[in-house]
Protein backbone atom coordinates (compact mmCIF):
# COMPACT_ATOMS: atom_id res chain seq x y z
CA UNK A 1 0.00 0.00 0.00
CA UNK A 2 1.30 3.72 -0.95
CA UNK A 3 0.21 6.13 2.20
CA UNK A 4 0.44 9.89 1.57
CA UNK A 5 0.82 10.34 5.63
CA UNK A 6 -0.37 13.96 6.34
CA UNK A 7 2.64 14.57 3.12
CA UNK A 8 3.43 18.29 2.65
CA UNK A 9 5.98 20.08 -0.17
CA UNK A 10 6.69 23.48 -0.01
CA UNK A 11 8.38 25.01 -3.48
CA UNK A 12 8.73 28.75 -2.49
CA UNK A 13 5.09 30.01 -2.19
CA UNK A 14 3.52 26.76 -3.16
CA UNK A 15 2.40 24.00 -0.92
CA UNK A 16 1.15 20.72 -1.92
CA UNK A 17 -0.57 18.23 1.00
CA UNK A 18 -1.76 14.96 0.73
CA UNK A 19 -3.43 12.37 3.02
CA UNK A 20 -4.64 9.90 1.50
CA UNK A 21 -3.69 5.37 0.89
CA UNK A 22 -3.60 3.93 -2.61
CA UNK A 23 -4.10 -0.21 -2.68
CA UNK A 24 -0.88 -2.15 -3.96
CA UNK A 25 -1.85 -2.64 -7.33
CA UNK A 26 -4.20 0.37 -8.38
CA UNK A 27 -4.05 2.00 -11.34
CA UNK A 28 -4.67 5.86 -10.39
CA UNK A 29 -4.82 9.11 -12.60
CA UNK A 30 -3.87 12.17 -11.34
CA UNK A 31 -5.54 15.15 -12.97
CA UNK A 32 -6.31 18.81 -12.16
CA UNK A 33 -5.22 22.60 -13.79
CA UNK A 34 -1.77 23.36 -15.13
CA UNK A 35 0.14 24.38 -12.07
CA UNK A 36 -1.98 22.90 -9.40
CA UNK A 37 0.73 20.23 -8.12
CA UNK A 38 0.50 17.23 -10.23
CA UNK A 39 4.00 16.69 -11.02
CA UNK A 40 4.91 17.44 -7.44
CA UNK A 41 2.98 14.96 -6.16
CA UNK A 42 4.81 11.94 -7.96
CA UNK A 43 7.74 13.80 -6.83
CA UNK A 44 7.31 13.24 -3.50
CA UNK A 45 7.00 9.66 -4.13
CA UNK A 46 10.09 9.37 -6.18
CA UNK A 47 12.04 11.65 -4.19
CA UNK A 48 12.75 14.35 -6.67
CA UNK A 49 10.63 16.36 -4.75
CA UNK A 50 11.51 16.47 -0.28
CA UNK A 51 8.88 16.78 2.24
CA UNK A 52 8.29 19.48 4.53
CA UNK A 53 6.04 17.52 6.55
CA UNK A 54 4.67 14.07 6.97
CA UNK A 55 5.67 10.63 5.46
CA UNK A 56 5.16 9.04 2.10
CA UNK A 57 5.22 5.10 3.21
CA UNK A 58 5.21 1.91 0.82
CA UNK A 59 4.50 -0.85 2.57
CA UNK A 60 4.79 0.50 5.38
CA UNK A 61 8.15 1.55 5.26
CA UNK A 62 9.04 5.67 5.33
CA UNK A 63 10.45 5.90 1.44
CA UNK A 64 12.03 9.28 2.56
CA UNK A 65 14.80 7.74 4.49
CA UNK A 66 15.50 6.16 1.24
CA UNK A 67 17.61 7.75 -1.47
CA UNK A 68 15.40 8.56 -4.78
CA UNK A 69 17.65 5.85 -7.10
CA UNK A 70 16.70 2.94 -4.63
CA UNK A 71 13.56 3.42 -3.94
CA UNK A 72 10.71 0.80 -5.20
CA UNK A 73 9.74 3.22 -7.95
CA UNK A 74 10.37 3.49 -11.64
CA UNK A 75 9.47 7.15 -13.34
CA UNK A 76 8.35 7.53 -17.35
CA UNK A 77 8.14 10.79 -18.39
CA UNK A 78 7.02 12.89 -21.60
CA UNK A 79 10.67 12.58 -23.38
CA UNK A 80 10.99 9.32 -22.52
CA UNK A 81 14.74 9.86 -21.03
CA UNK A 82 16.12 6.85 -24.04
CA UNK A 83 20.26 7.48 -24.59
CA UNK A 84 20.22 8.74 -28.35
CA UNK A 85 23.94 6.61 -28.46
CA UNK A 86 22.85 3.62 -27.51
CA UNK A 87 20.46 0.96 -29.59
CA UNK A 88 17.28 -0.06 -28.13
CA UNK A 89 18.30 -3.42 -26.77
CA UNK A 90 21.00 -1.19 -24.83
CA UNK A 91 18.46 1.14 -23.42
CA UNK A 92 16.13 -1.70 -22.25
CA UNK A 93 19.10 -3.36 -20.65
CA UNK A 94 19.94 -0.50 -18.46
CA UNK A 95 16.30 -1.34 -16.50
CA UNK A 96 18.57 -4.62 -15.53
CA UNK A 97 21.87 -3.00 -15.55
CA UNK A 98 23.38 0.48 -15.14
CA UNK A 99 26.61 -0.72 -16.90
CA UNK A 100 25.01 -2.91 -19.37
CA UNK A 101 27.19 -5.69 -18.34
CA UNK A 102 24.43 -7.80 -19.24
CA UNK A 103 24.68 -12.10 -18.69
CA UNK A 104 22.82 -14.47 -21.19
CA UNK A 105 19.76 -14.77 -19.19
CA UNK A 106 19.50 -11.17 -19.36
CA UNK A 107 19.83 -10.80 -22.65
CA UNK A 108 17.43 -12.89 -23.36
CA UNK A 109 14.92 -11.18 -20.71
CA UNK A 110 15.34 -7.61 -23.08
CA UNK A 111 14.95 -9.79 -26.10
CA UNK A 112 11.61 -10.84 -24.53
CA UNK A 113 10.46 -7.85 -23.12
CA UNK A 114 11.32 -6.03 -27.12
CA UNK A 115 9.04 -8.89 -28.21
CA UNK A 116 6.15 -7.88 -25.58
CA UNK A 117 6.19 -4.87 -26.53
CA UNK A 118 6.20 -5.29 -30.34
CA UNK A 119 9.87 -4.15 -30.95
CA UNK A 120 10.74 -7.71 -32.14
CA UNK A 121 13.92 -6.66 -34.65
CA UNK A 122 14.50 -3.54 -33.81
CA UNK A 123 17.15 -4.19 -30.87
CA UNK A 124 19.88 -2.85 -32.82
CA UNK A 125 18.05 0.60 -34.04
CA UNK A 126 18.95 3.75 -32.45
CA UNK A 127 15.69 5.82 -30.98
CA UNK A 128 16.24 8.17 -33.79
CA UNK A 129 15.38 5.50 -36.02
CA UNK A 130 12.22 5.46 -34.28
CA UNK A 131 8.80 6.75 -34.42
CA UNK A 132 7.35 8.43 -31.28
CA UNK A 133 5.27 5.60 -30.27
CA UNK A 134 8.22 3.18 -30.37
CA UNK A 135 10.28 5.02 -28.66
CA UNK A 136 7.54 5.10 -26.15
CA UNK A 137 7.44 1.08 -26.11
CA UNK A 138 11.15 1.23 -25.56
CA UNK A 139 10.79 3.12 -22.52
CA UNK A 140 7.89 1.19 -20.96
CA UNK A 141 10.00 -1.94 -21.98
CA UNK A 142 12.49 -0.52 -19.60
CA UNK A 143 10.78 -0.04 -16.87
CA UNK A 144 9.04 -2.95 -17.19
CA UNK A 145 12.02 -4.96 -16.49
CA UNK A 146 12.93 -2.84 -14.14
CA UNK A 147 10.00 -4.18 -11.96
CA UNK A 148 9.27 -1.87 -9.58
CA UNK A 149 6.45 -1.78 -7.84
CA UNK A 150 5.41 1.60 -7.88
CA UNK A 151 5.28 3.19 -12.07
CA UNK A 152 4.69 6.39 -12.13
CA UNK A 153 3.88 8.16 -15.61
CA UNK A 154 4.18 12.49 -16.22
CA UNK A 155 2.15 12.33 -19.58
CA UNK A 156 4.07 9.98 -20.91
CA UNK A 157 2.20 9.79 -24.24
CA UNK A 158 1.08 13.28 -23.92
CA UNK A 159 2.55 13.72 -27.24
CA UNK A 160 1.45 10.66 -29.16
CA UNK A 161 -1.61 10.94 -31.59
CA UNK A 162 -5.10 8.92 -30.02
CA UNK A 163 -4.37 5.90 -31.55
CA UNK A 164 -0.90 5.40 -30.46
CA UNK A 165 -2.18 6.50 -27.23
CA UNK A 166 -4.84 4.14 -26.87
CA UNK A 167 -2.36 1.43 -27.72
CA UNK A 168 0.21 2.32 -25.50
CA UNK A 169 -1.99 2.45 -22.50
CA UNK A 170 -3.78 -0.95 -23.32
CA UNK A 171 0.09 -2.36 -23.15
CA UNK A 172 0.24 -0.35 -20.01
CA UNK A 173 -2.52 -1.93 -18.61
CA UNK A 174 -1.68 -5.13 -19.34
CA UNK A 175 1.86 -4.98 -17.91
CA UNK A 176 0.84 -3.71 -15.10
CA UNK A 177 -1.64 -6.08 -14.67
CA UNK A 178 0.54 -8.84 -15.18
CA UNK A 179 3.14 -7.69 -12.65
CA UNK A 180 0.34 -6.01 -10.15
CA UNK A 181 2.68 -2.86 -10.71
CA UNK A 182 0.76 0.03 -8.55
CA UNK A 183 0.16 3.04 -11.40
CA UNK A 184 0.33 7.34 -10.54
CA UNK A 185 -0.38 8.41 -14.54
CA UNK A 186 -0.39 11.94 -14.54
CA UNK A 187 -2.70 13.42 -17.34
CA UNK A 188 -4.46 16.55 -19.01
CA UNK A 189 -6.84 14.13 -20.61
CA UNK A 190 -10.04 13.02 -19.00
CA UNK A 191 -10.58 10.38 -21.80
CA UNK A 192 -6.83 8.73 -20.92
CA UNK A 193 -7.99 8.89 -16.68
CA UNK A 194 -11.60 7.05 -17.99
CA UNK A 195 -9.23 4.48 -20.38
CA UNK A 196 -6.82 3.30 -17.87
CA UNK A 197 -7.57 4.22 -14.17
CA UNK A 198 -10.59 2.55 -12.14
CA UNK A 199 -9.86 5.47 -9.87
CA UNK A 200 -8.77 8.89 -9.88
CA UNK A 201 -6.80 11.44 -8.02
CA UNK A 202 -7.49 15.59 -8.70
CA UNK A 203 -5.26 17.71 -7.37
CA UNK A 204 -6.47 21.20 -6.77
CA UNK A 205 -6.11 23.94 -4.62
CA UNK A 206 -2.57 23.33 -3.20
CA UNK A 207 -4.25 19.73 -2.17
CA UNK A 208 -4.34 16.45 -3.99
CA UNK A 209 -7.90 14.81 -2.51
CA UNK A 210 -7.89 10.96 -2.15
CA UNK A 211 -8.73 8.91 -4.74
CA UNK A 212 -12.46 8.95 -6.39
CA UNK A 213 -13.97 6.57 -8.71
CA UNK A 214 -13.19 7.98 -12.48
CA UNK A 215 -16.45 7.76 -13.69
CA UNK A 216 -18.86 9.05 -11.23
CA UNK A 217 -15.98 11.79 -10.61
CA UNK A 218 -15.38 12.82 -14.49
CA UNK A 219 -19.60 12.88 -15.01
CA UNK A 220 -20.29 15.31 -12.12
CA UNK A 221 -16.85 16.77 -11.36
CA UNK A 222 -16.43 19.30 -8.38
CA UNK A 223 -16.29 23.05 -9.36
CA UNK A 224 -12.43 23.74 -9.75
CA UNK A 225 -11.89 20.22 -11.88
CA UNK A 226 -15.73 21.34 -13.84
CA UNK A 227 -13.68 25.00 -14.55
CA UNK A 228 -10.59 23.04 -15.67
CA UNK A 229 -12.27 20.46 -17.98
CA UNK A 230 -14.90 23.20 -19.35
Amino acid sequence: MLRFDRAEATLGSFRLSADFEIAAGARIAVIGPSGSGKSTLLGMVAGFVPLSAGRVLWAGKDLSQIPPGDRPVSTLFQDQNLFPHLSVAQNVGLGLRPDLRLSPEQQARVADALRQVGLEGMADRRPAQLSGGQQSRVALARVALRARPILLLDEAFAALGPALKTDMLQLLERIAGETGTTVLMVTHDPDDARAFAPETVVVVDGIAQPPAMTGPLLDDPPPALRAYLG
